[in-house]
């Protein structure tokens, strides 16, 4: 064919290493990308979810602590991209 003759490669003349890199990547892409979208707490929004509470406190004038940061979005149902922290580190991942 003419793609040939000019100097473009067929996806069959691939390199065998470049073809396992290939398919490990997509492999990888289409199987991490949608276990970012579920939901991670399977009791979430039931009324016997353990991760549906927070404790905070506040000592003197300081800005209160709680622990609702971490617990709430579990308790709300959130997937991993939904997290704070781990949310913005699924963006890394292929797919």
């Amino acid at each position: 064919p003419a793609e040939q003759a000019a100097g473009a490669s067929a996806p069959d003349a691939m390199e065998p290493g470049a073809a396992a890199a290939a398919g490990l990547q997509s492999a990888v892409g289409n199987g991490l990308a949608p276990a970012t979208d579920l939901q991670l707490n399977p009791l979430a929004n039931t009324a016997v979810d353990p991760l549906n509470n927070a404790v905070g406190t506040q000592i003197a004038d300081f800005k209160p602590l709680s622990t609702e940061l971490v617990t709430g979005p579990l308790a709300r149902g959130a997937a991993l991209s939904d997290l704070p922290v781990a949310g913005q580190v699924t963006g890394l991942l292929p797919g």
